[in-house]
């Protein structure tokens, strides 16, 4: 498994008391795979992915990244487990607007070290990869809302991530822009084996994961059938 949560439990303070937001939640996702978590608002899906991207440190249980256990790690340990292993696609895109679409997944590159050659190489494949080889020196403004979505999908894999986690991303989008990102993601996770999560509200294309996962008061009630 590239992605593994086992009997996470995580709380934050509430007045006088704790308030649970994950009880218990385990959840293990293969490379090559996607599982969708849904669940109404407040219900932990946000908090899961936080705990799954080592953002936040769980009250007990245990996160492993691609085989790395992540407990007693130091904040420093953490970022470069993040840096190296975790790719996250953001609710908005948040591109820089001074920056072409090569450039936004270029400076991941130059973050994690590697040569400038070599990192304009892999963004215009990445770029290719997700239908925007056209688009590789366009800014944000001259995107579409699903370009800008698409651009923010392959800077999450400029690294090579072993796990792909991914919050809303069809939220601004139309029906049918919604369904292409849903399909590209699904397809970029077959062919660079992540281990994909996506937290999503759209019901709609969930045909398209191969599990679904739902979340409830915090706990990871049941398991909704795969495409499988």
């Amino acid at each position: 498994m590239s992605l593994e949560l086992t009997d996470v439990t995580l709380t934050y303070p509430d007045g006088d008391g704790r308030l649970t937001a994950l009880d218990a939640v385990s959840l293990a996702v293969p490379a090559g795979s996607m599982t969708a978590v849904i669940g109404p608002s407040g219900s932990g899906k946000s908090s899961l992915l936080a705990v799954a991207a080592t953002l936040i440190t769980p009250d007990s249980g245990r996160v492993v990244i691609d085989g790395t256990d992540t407990a007693g790690r130091s904040r420093a340990e953490l970022t470069a487990l993040r840096r190296k292993s975790i790719g996250t696609v953001f609710q908005q895109p948040n591109l820089l607007p001074s920056l072409t679409a090569a450039e936004q997944l270029q400076v991941m590159a130059h973050l994690d070290g590697r040569s400038p050659r070599k990192a304009r190489s892999r963004a215009l494949e990445l770029l290719a990869a997700v239908g925007l080889a056209d688009r590789a020196d366009r800014r944000p403004h001259q995107l579409s809302g699903g370009q800008r979505q698409r651009v923010n999908i392959a800077r999450a894999l400029m690294n090579e991530p072993a796990v792909l986690l991914v919050d809303e991303p069809t939220s601004a989008l139309d029906h049918e822009r919604g369904a292409a990102v849903l399909d590209l993601l699904t397809t970029l996770t077959h062919q660079r084996a992540t281990a994909t999560v996506l937290v999503t509200h759209d019901r709609a294309h969930l045909d398209a994961v191969d599990e679904v996962a739902e979340v409830r008061d915090g706990r990871l009630n049941s398991r909704l059938g795969s495409r499988t």
